[in-house]
């Protein structure tokens, strides 16, 4: 493989050549992503459970079978995404017709994390691939098994005049961004982010920017105390709570604290057993820095649940943080670890405000069976997306979008959104060359009357 400005030189050639474009073209390809992975599932389960310790299970269901979904999702709806959507056209302008076609970005950078290394990295890529568009793909230094695999998978996959995956660290980022492209995809932190954002604007380059932040979870009193505690588990502790739409933090109404920390120690103990750390179910932190940055924000704070740990393992048991002030250093920042502090709230316009304080989420769960409350919350808080009664599952959704608002992203992806998110809608207008309505032309005297008779 060539250098970074080599091999992106080689990748505009190649589209400029236009051999990306057509239906047959893209939908090969992402057969052929599909097919690759499949043959390497073993050794894909492996690496992600050798960088984050993901059982067989926990890797098949959130980064294999979600990746699976919207390959096919991308499959069944190609020839229809590409195809010229039709729009109104204003009497104005009689006789034409209007329509939008979406042609490929172009020359793109893929920038994926460590936190779901597979599946953050093959989503968007099957995107661009259905966009008709070349990739350069930088996965995580910190998952370095899994983009090994990624590394071997697609260097034997594809030329590296389509796509091309660079592995390596701060260094690499830097390069590469110092590279012109069409568009940026990004997914990480805020902090990261921005660099990449101010990094677009040198070249006016459009970029997407999947980041994070703190995401809440309310639970009012009308709630299943029972439902909300297992999936409020469930969705905090998958991959040990480093995922980007995990519950961060939770207001539960007055009164209700102590009913839902017995049913969430319950159902800690019913997933994962008597000993957390003990558990092949229960994966680890990704590397000592996040372990040690984890474990601090439980420090000093009161564990209600768990708040133990594994440094051999770098595993941290499944705590749960109560009694817990807006001011403790964990409300500061996102905990992306096995780390849920619980506040209370008196009212409903409460704990929106207490949300609605901070900066918008990627994600925020509501609990309730209260259809008012419900939508209170819903039409009340700005965030990425999110779910009613359950938590993190609204990924799973091709056709809902996913993405975030003001410092938690910018831009969506998914489904068709993915297709859009890799292409642009160009605008056209067709006139018909038979007829030229003289109105619009100077002079314009007494055309006035008609004018406003048409625009009005």
């Amino acid at each position: 493989m060539g250098t970074y400005r080599e091999t992106a030189e080689k990748q505009r050639r190649f589209f400029l050549s236009g051999s990306t474009l057509s239906y047959d073209f893209r939908k090969a390809m992402l057969l052929r992503l599909k097919d690759a992975m499949k043959k390497r599932e073993s050794e894909i389960l492996s690496a992600l459970h050798e960088d984050l310790g993901k059982s067989e299970f926990e890797g098949y269901a959130t980064e294999l079978g979600v990746t699976y979904e919207e390959i096919n999702y991308l499959l069944k709806n190609l020839r229809k995404l590409m195809r010229k959507k039709k729009v109104h056209t204003p009497i104005t302008q009689f006789r034409a017709s209007s329509y939008i076609i979406r042609e490929p970005m172009g020359s793109t950078l893929i920038m994926s994390p460590w936190n779901y290394p597979l599946m953050l990295t093959l989503v968007p890529l099957a995107a661009a691939i259905a966009g008709g568009n070349t990739v350069i793909v930088k996965p995580s230094r910190y998952s370095r098994a899994t983009s090994a695999v990624m590394k071997r998978m697609i260097d034997e996959t594809f030329g590296e005049e389509y796509i091309a995956l660079f592995e390596g660290g701060r260094e690499t980022n830097e390069a590469l961004l110092e590279l012109r492209y069409d568009m940026v995809f990004f997914t990480g932190s805020p902090s990261v982010g921005r660099l990449v954002h101010s990094k677009c604007t040198e070249h006016l380059t459009p970029c997407i920017l999947e980041l994070g932040g703190k995401s809440p979870v309310i639970v009012d009193g009308s709630a299943d105390i029972s439902l909300a505690a297992r999936r409020i588990a469930w969705g905090k502790y998958l991959n040990a709570g480093q995922t980007c739409v995990a519950p961060d933090y939770l207001l539960i109404q007055k009164g209700f604290e102590e009913k839902f920390i017995e049913a969430f120690r319950k159902e800690i103990g019913k997933m994962f057993g008597p000993d957390p750390l003990l558990s092949d179910d229960f994966p680890k932190i990704i590397n000592e820095r996040h372990f040690e940055r984890v474990n601090s924000l439980i420090a000093g704070s009161k564990a209600a649940i768990g708040g133990s740990s594994d440094r051999e393992k770098m595993k941290i048991e499944p705590t749960l943080l109560y009694p817990v002030s807006p001011e403790d250093p964990v409300m500061q920042e996102e905990i992306f670890g096995p780390v849920l502090p619980l506040l209370t709230f008196s009212s409903l316009d409460e704990a929106v405000e207490f949300v609605r304080k901070r900066e918008k989420p990627l994600a925020l769960y509501i609990f309730s069976s209260d259809r008012k409350n419900i939508d209170k919350v819903l039409s009340s808080v700005s965030f990425g997306g999110g779910c009613v009664n359950d938590t993190v599952v609204h990924l799973t959704a091709p056709e809902l979008p996913f993405g975030g608002v003001g410092n938690s992203g910018m831009g969506s992806y998914h489904g068709s959104k993915g297709f859009e998110a890799f292409t642009h809608g160009k605008s056209i207008m067709d006139k018909a060359a038979w007829m030229d309505l003289p109105v619009r032309y100077a002079p314009f005297g007494g055309k006035i009357k008609l004018l406003r008779m048409l625009m009005k």
